[in-house]
């Protein structure tokens, strides 16, 4: 299992991205989601924040949707 956690802040397009520990694009801005076993369970409470969360491209690339 690992923590994940989603930006609170948006990127240029809107998007909130997810971010697994370790990940060298970790935000400073951050609130914890979880310990998951995947990046997906992780999108989908990231989603309870902010509707537009996608994964980010370095660390959760499964659930990166571009």
């Amino acid at each position: 299992m690992a923590a994940y956690y989603v930006n609170q802040h948006a990127q240029a397009n809107g998007d909130h991205e997810v971010h697994v520990t370790g990940c060298s694009f970790m935000p400073a801005n951050k609130t914890y989601l979880g310990d998951y076993e995947s990046c997906q369970p992780a999108v989908a409470q990231a989603k309870l924040y902010y509707s537009q969360s996608n994964g980010c491209y370095y660390c959760c690339n499964a659930c990166n949707t571009g």
